[in-house]
């Protein structure tokens, strides 16, 4: 799913505060680190065949490019708080559920959280996932079907917290 300017970005508050610095540090000390750089290299002269020169811009842009995602991000930001009841799976709501395999049943807990602070190796999984995208809205006890890289797998919501 490829995000529009006008889609929210879901933060905890853990995660505002992660952009924020993130942001800060790119627009100082990054920043400056990069001016030196650039000052260094265009002492050497030439700047045609100056790899030094070359580099330092590439990561210059690099760097604005990560500032104005994050200005977007920050300006698109919704802070999950209150996620609401837990009647049915919503941002923010820590999910347990029971991955329905041919061979096999297994319980998974995870952590409905925004793209930017999602970490599935810790179960922390995107709204924007295919698993998330499929358990949202769900409620205790509905199987889902989920389409992912691997295959289809069925999942039924065990427990919304």
């Amino acid at each position: 799913m490829t995000q529009g300017f006008t889609d929210v970005v879901y933060l905890t508050e853990e995660g505002l505060q992660k952009i924020k610095e993130e942001l800060a540090y790119l627009k100082g000390p990054k920043r400056e680190e990069l001016a030196i750089k650039l000052q260094t290299a265009i002492a050497q002269g030439d700047l045609k065949e100056n790899a030094d020169y070359h580099a330092a811009k590439e990561e210059q842009g690099f760097v604005d490019g990560r500032i104005k995602d994050l200005e977007d991000s920050l300006r698109r930001a919704k802070i999950i708080q209150d996620v609401g009841p837990a009647d049915k799976v919503r941002v923010g709501h820590t999910v347990t559920v029971l991955e329905l395999d041919e061979d096999d049943e297994y319980e998974v807990t995870y952590t409905i959280v925004g793209a930017h602070e999602a970490d599935p190796s810790n179960g922390r999984i995107s709204n924007e996932s295919p698993i998330g995208r499929a358990i949202l809205g769900a409620k205790k006890g509905q199987t889902v079907s989920v389409q992912t890289p691997g295959g289809t797998i069925q999942l039924r919501i065990q427990k919304i917290a």
